[in-house]
């Protein structure tokens, strides 16, 4: 008894353990506080990329709700398809070209590039984009811009074509549209999905000669045939904007 009485009263070994630790506890809290208040203060971390559209909540076999067509007799063209987990939009035109929309807004300057994945089923025959006889597109894309009486709706379109070489630049509709071939001929390997990712904000400006940024309206696609009186077939998935 009088041996643990000696140890508790002296400054023996295990008294200056619990006086280090008492010492260094403030410290401690001190310290965790003030990296809590760095992380609370900073600002979020803003995403490289938004989502526009995975088709993830669409449902198998329909047109997604927020999507709108062109003319009513589209509603058999555009379908959701599921395959190994992944829903995507399938496009299957017969002697139509009618074009479907989904709404979006977003700021260029901070999410300049257009990003998707699509991929090139059937051709539709005889097409050449450089003609309007026989312009039709196995898939295309847009970027759309809101309607104004001055300049009209204009649109940057990206197109998968059959004939027309990679890079080649062309208008429609009397110039309010601009177009760029990303990709020309059948895809390497049958059934192979292929992504996209296009500065739409630098196309805009070089098309269009302009310095300004527009603001997007949304996105659209056509999967075309009615030129060439033939049949296509595409599909689309994993619609985004991001900012390389």
């Amino acid at each position: 008894m009088a041996h643990a009485d000696s140890a508790s009263s002296s400054g023996g070994p295990a008294a200056s353990r619990v006086e280090s630790r008492s010492t260094r506890l403030p410290t401690l809290v001190l310290a965790t506080c003030l990296v809590l208040a760095v992380l609370v203060g900073a600002p979020a971390a803003q995403p490289d990329c938004r989502t526009i559209e995975d088709f993830s909540k669409a449902k198998v076999g329909e047109l997604p709700a927020d999507w709108k067509l062109r003319k009513d007799s589209g509603k058999d063209v555009y379908r959701v398809v599921e395959e190994s987990g992944l829903r995507f939009l399938r496009a299957t035109a017969k002697g139509l070209g009618i074009q479907a929309a989904k709404e979006y807004e977003w700021d260029l300057d901070a999410h300049p590039m257009l990003v998707w994945s699509w991929r090139a089923l059937e051709f539709p025959k005889g097409a050449d984009e450089r003609d309007s006889k026989t312009n039709d597109s196995v898939l295309a894309v847009y970027m759309l811009v809101p309607y104004s009486r001055v300049r009209g709706p204009k649109a940057v379109k990206y197109i998968w074509s059959e004939k027309v070489p990679v890079g080649t630049r062309l208008e429609s509709n009397m110039g309010l549209t601009h177009v760029r071939v990303l990709r020309s001929g059948a895809p390497e390997k049958k059934g192979e999905w292929v992504e996209e990712r296009v500065n739409v904000l630098e196309d805009y400006q070089k098309s269009f000669g302009v310095k300004e940024t527009p603001k997007p309206a949304g996105i659209a696609v056509l999967t075309d045939s009615d030129d060439t009186n033939s049949s296509a077939q595409g599909d689309y998935a994993n619609f985004r904007v991001c900012r390389q």
